[in-house]
């Protein structure tokens, strides 16, 4: 019999499973979904940012063609719940229409639902809303209004930086950004009476169905939540938004199915966005460049009535050695929707100034930056004094540099030139992102047809979680991916885990696993209880490979499951798998993936035009099962750390809070005349304290540290250090362009 595929299976780059289904039309996203007698409904929104409604007139949308009701909060508060606090995720706890109060711009206000989207969208234009506004607070610089918090703390580090021979104090902003997947948020609800059934554009089936459960006032078994693709996220679509509780309620009010799809404008209002941050960094460092301080301050804004944590010193405790260390951190409230997790929440706005300070630093000290971050490598994690589980920074920094040409750097602003004589600027920067596992359960099957199902609660958001999976089960059974069915996107399915923080790949692992190992051995049981061949072997003297059962080193013929399952008069096989996560393993170890950027940028005085030109990127994140999908992540990553570097922002209207440029021609991202020439390398150093095949997750880690490397780059070109996201092109006018030459 041939040899499993298991020995090649993981870590091959193979193609996604479920590209067919997309480039065919036949993948449904949750706007795809249409039953009988579906209505359409289209929040109205606020155009105040704080206040009060203080008259809501809906007679005239209500007398227009095909409107079927408008729902305010006269006559629906109290027809959605608060969750309770320790159960479920949701970033904005008021249930919509509960109260007449404005804590927003765009918060939704009325609901209306009508046969057409048409009519739905014209009706909303004509409902009638009156407020007593007062004037809101949008500012992005911010003060804090909140009692400091540490996040972690060691040494003397107010002593350690006055004493410093070298140091440096400096101050780094980022703005909001706003998500902008090309799937706007969409949720279809069904009631039949009994059980709610809701499409959701979701990254946490399970999380969704609690919170929803929770805010209808109904059981957990009464909800289902499908989400079967997901056209990205990138952190927005984590938790549950006021659209989909909406969606829902007025599907059991007028017992008829309901679709409301956000439109472009409301997703920069209502489903979050990533706070503006202001971070100070102080370092202090001996004249060879040893650090003796760390001290990170800063400083985001959250909502008036929720709270929410952007945990910008992540990677602060643990990324570089130093006796005197302190990360704290404190928040400014705001009239703007709340804020959200963004690919990367926390660390890639910490990484900026972090990493930003190391590289000022370096100025300072007159030293390679690579030098010095080589030079302050810890041996172990200082802030929880535990060993790393598995760190290869240094390696990442060094075939990083090599890759990159970092050797020819002049270090001289302005100094070196590209073949069609344009200045090119050279920077880099080190990069982190958590490393952690979820619960999870999974249910594989092995069925007569000669095809496996693998089902678990979790879901796919364009990430490649359904060929990852299929790789799994493959490197177990044998089976070639085209015989292997993923079944993922549906809260009945046995509960996995989301898909964020980089999380779902290296939680899914053990259960994964553990569930195709369960469904062989019943197998094997099977076998030696139905085919006289196998009659009293144990099952450790059996082997199976591509659905097929023999004796080990046995030279004779292979028997089909197929043939075993008959005579045993069974249609399939199955066995259930469960990871823990990795809190205990947390407990023993400091657990993060790490990576090192190296960037180029042209600079062109002549005609002000900046372009990032070139990137090398070297990650260190165990084992990546599927090379090819990880490195579409990786690509994904640096572009938008393209964009926070040279392009995103959302601003915000002083006088009436809300958000100017609302769109997709006014908030620039990157786009393919954008993006550079990239260079991907993984590192192979299977993480084994995480799950059995050493996986960690790679989703987040290529957008932590790409902004700093950029700035960095342009400094180098054009001697102009900027600080405050994004780069304009104003910044640079006045460039002291040839310095060196």
């Amino acid at each position: 019999m041939a040899p499993s595929t298991s020995v090649t299976v993981i870590g091959q780059g193979l193609p996604r499973i479920d590209g067919p289904k997309k480039v065919s039309g036949l993948a449904q996203y949750t706007s795809d979904h249409h039953f009988p007698g579906l209505l359409y409904a289209v929040p109205v929104t606020s155009t105040v940012a704080k206040g009060r409604i203080t008259a809501l007139d809906p007679r005239a949308a209500l007398a227009m063609p095909g409107v079927v009701e408008v729902f305010h909060q006269g006559n629906f508060a109290g027809k959605l719940f608060r969750k309770q606090a320790s159960k479920g995720k949701v970033d904005e706890n008021r249930p919509p229409l509960s109260d007449n109060t404005v804590s927003y711009y765009g918060q939704y206000v009325a609901l209306v639902i009508a046969r057409t989207f048409e009519q739905a969208t014209e009706a909303a234009r004509a409902v009638k809303v009156e407020y007593a506004s007062e004037p809101p607070n949008v500012s992005m610089r911010l003060a804090a209004e909140e009692k400091t918090s540490v996040d972690t703390e060691r040494g003397d580090v107010d002593q350690a930086f006055t004493s410093a021979p070298v140091k440096i104090d400096q101050v780094y902003t980022t703005p909001v950004q706003t998500h902008n997947p090309i799937e706007l948020h969409a949720s279809v609800a069904v009631w039949n009476g009994e059980q709610f059934t809701l499409f959701e554009t979701s990254q946490a089936v399970m999380n969704h169905q609690m919170v929803m459960a929770q805010m209808l006032g109904v059981q957990p078994q009464q909800v289902r939540i499908i989400t079967e693709y997901l056209g990205s996220g990138f952190g927005g679509k984590l938790w549950p938004w006021t659209h989909a509780t909406l969606a829902a309620a007025a599907a059991r009010e007028l017992g008829a199915p309901i679709k409301l799809v956000v439109d472009r404008a409301m997703m920069f209002q209502t489903v979050g966005h990533r706070t503006n941050t202001q971070q100070r960094i102080r370092l202090g460092a001996t004249a060879d460049g040893k650090l003796n301080c760390v001290s990170h301050d800063y400083l985001f804004h959250n909502a008036r009535l929720d709270t929410y944590k952007e945990n910008c010193g992540e990677a602060t405790g643990f990324l570089y050695s130093t006796p005197n260390l302190r990360a704290a951190w404190s928040f400014a409230r705001r009239d703007i929707a709340p804020p959200t997790s963004m690919r990367g929440p926390g660390a890639v706005p910490g990484l900026y100034a972090l990493e930003s300070g190391m590289n000022e630093l370096a100025v300072a000290l007159k030293m390679d930056p690579l030098q010095l971050r080589l030079a302050n490598q810890p041996e172990r994690d200082e802030s929880l004094d535990l060993p790393f589980s598995s760190r290869h920074l240094t390696e990442c920094l060094h075939t990083g540099a090599e890759r990159f040409g970092w050797a020819r750097r002049d270090p001289r602003p302005g100094s070196m030139r590209n073949e069609a004589g344009a200045v090119v600027g050279w920077g880099m920067a080190a990069c982190s992102w958590m490393a952690k596992a979820l619960p999870a359960k999974a249910t594989v099957q092995l069925a007569a047809n000669g095809r496996a199902r693998v089902m678990c609660g979790t879901q796919d958001i364009g990430t490649g979680t359904y060929t990852v999976v299929a790789q799994m089960v493959a490197a177990l059974t044998g089976l070639p991916l085209a015989r292997i069915d993923v079944v993922i996107g549906d809260s009945s399915l046995p509960p996995g885990p989301m898909s964020g923080g980089s999380m779902a790949t290296g939680s899914l692992v053990p259960a994964v696993q553990a569930a195709t190992q369960a469904a062989i051995d019943e197998a094997l049981q099977a076998a030696i209880e139905h085919d006289p061949r196998f009659a009293g072997k144990a099952p450790g003297a059996l082997a199976f490979d591509q659905m097929q059962v023999s004796i080990k080193g046995e030279q004779g013929k292979a028997v089909l499951l197929q043939d075993i399952l008959q005579a045993a008069h069974m249609d399939h096989v199955s066995g259930e798998g469960e990871g823990a996560g990795s809190a205990e393993a947390q407990k023993h170890y400091s657990q993060h993936s790490y990576g090192a950027h190296f960037v180029e940028v042209v600079w062109q005085p002549e005609i002000a035009r900046l372009r990032v030109d070139r990137v090398v990127t070297v990650i260190d994140a165990g084992k990546v099962i599927n090379p090819q999908t990880g490195r579409n992540q990786i690509e994904g990553a640096i572009m938008m750390g393209v964009g926070m570097a040279l392009f995103e922002e959302t601003e915000y209207d002083p006088r009436t809070g809300a958000p100017l440029n609302a769109n997709l021609a006014d908030y620039i991202v990157t786009t393919h005349a954008d993006a550079p020439e990239v260079d991907i390398t993984f590192l192979d150093y299977p993480d084994m304290t995480l799950n059995p095949l050493g996986a960690r997750g790679i989703g987040e880690i290529g957008l932590a540290g790409i902004a700093a490397a950029i700035t960095d780059a342009v400094r180098h070109a054009t001697g102009v250090q900027v600080r405050d996201l994004p780069v304009r092109i104003e910044d640079l006018l006045d460039a002291p362009v040839g310095l060196a030459s």
